[in-house]
Order: C-alpha cells, then sequence, then structure tokens
C-alpha cells in the first residue's frame, strides 16, 4: 500500500448510486505522479500530509468526514478521465453517469488501498492478503446501499468477485459479454453485469 494515501471507499456517492463499476483497487496515479505525492489542485485525495497528521492511528472524525467528502466529489473536481472516460461510455447506456448531478453512478474497488507498486505486481499472497482485508467491507457498503445494478470490470475482477461473494458466474469470452446473475447472501439484491474485456 501507498502509506500516505487514505483508502478510497468509493469515486463517487455510492449512498445515491443505482450502478456501481467494480474495479481491483485505485490506482497510484490517484495519489502520485512519478512516484511524487500530488499536491495542491492537483490532488485528488487526502493524504497524511494534507491531514497533517503523521500516521492514520492519529485520524480523526474530522479527517475521516474529509475523506469520505473526497470520495463523494471525486466527479464534481478532476477524476482520472483517462480510466474513467471508457466506462462512462459503458453506463451511459442505462442512462447512469459517473458525472450526473444525480449521482446515479459510483466506482468502488475490490481493495480500498493504492498500491505502488501496481497490485498485478505484488506477489499472490500480499494480493490475497489486501482482498481478505477488504472483502467484508465491500459487501456491508454494497448491501447499505441502493445500488442495483453491479458491472464487473474485467476478468481479474470477474474471478476476485467469484472468490469473495462465493459466487460461481458464467463467463463468457468475449470483448464484452453481458451475463445477469441473481447473487446469494450479503449481494443478494444486486443483479450482476459482468463486463470481460480481452
Amino acid at each position: 500500500m501507498i502509506p500516505y494515501a487514505c483508502p478510497v471507499l468509493c469515486f463517487g456517492d455510492l449512498a445515491q448510486a443505482r450502478i456501481a463499476t467494480l474495479g481491483l483497487n485505485p490506482s497510484n496515479v490517484e495519489f502520485e505522479k512519478s512516484g511524487n505525492e500530488l499536491r495542491g489542485e492537483k490532488r485528488r485525495f487526502p493524504t497524511l500530509g494534507s491531514l497533517g497528521i503523521a500516521d492514520w492511528s492519529e485520524a480523526r472524525q474530522e479527517h475521516l468526514e474529509t475523506i469520505l467528502e473526497s470520495c463523494r466529489e471525486y466527479f464534481l473536481r478532476h477524476p482520472y478521465d483517462k480510466w474513467f472516460k471508457p466506462m462512462e461510455n459503458l453506463i451511459r447506456r442505462t442512462a447512469a453517469s459517473y458525472y450526473s448531478p444525480d449521482r446515479d453512478a459510483c466506482h468502488p474497488d475490490l481493495v480500498p488501498y493504492a498500491t505502488a507498486p501496481v497490485r498485478s505486481k505484488l506477489s499472490p499472497s500480499s494480493q490475497s492478503m489486501l482482498l481478505d482485508a477488504a472483502g467484508a467491507t465491500l459487501a456491508e457498503l454494497l448491501r447499505e446501499s441502493p445500488v442495483q445494478l453491479l458491472v464487473l470490470n474485467g476478468r481479474r475482477v470477474f474471478k476476485q468477485f467469484e472468490i469473495l461473494a462465493e459466487i460461481p458466474l458464467e463467463h463468457r469470452s468475449a470483448v464484452l459479454s453481458h451475463t445477469v446473475n441473481r447473487c446469494p447472501r450479503e449481494f443478494e439484491e444486486l443483479w450482476i453485469l459482468c463486463a470481460a474485456y480481452r
């Protein structure tokens, strides 16, 4: 994990969204460029430095509220469009949008922590540890949200979600496949749309 980076529970407002796209974890570019922390107007999320604390154990309620507000307001500021615009093109087919004033779409990740190196370059045991630490939080956030449609973004997300939710999902090898399934247990109120890219 990037030690100075806050957890990103969601890009956008999970409390208002009816559609959520699910990714693996926040990109390091949300917090840094070429290994240097983003500062000033370029900063997208709070960090230890911007909050004026030395360690996350020092975080108080006001710091948590600042983090949550930065998540809710993400698409109203300067989001990482290079990544989110292609996903926006997909979900616009449902008349939802990350960028809408209605905030009817959002993007949580399986793991809310940005990593450097990127998650795919971490050891399998480190990846598994991150997923284990975050899985219950994601389930609770989704269960308490108004989200009705969850879009799984990519094959790695698809596979990790199957493990996390203990849900066998049909996987079709296609540029974009749409598979809708009813989900048991903590995900039982969601419909799943699997977006699997080559």
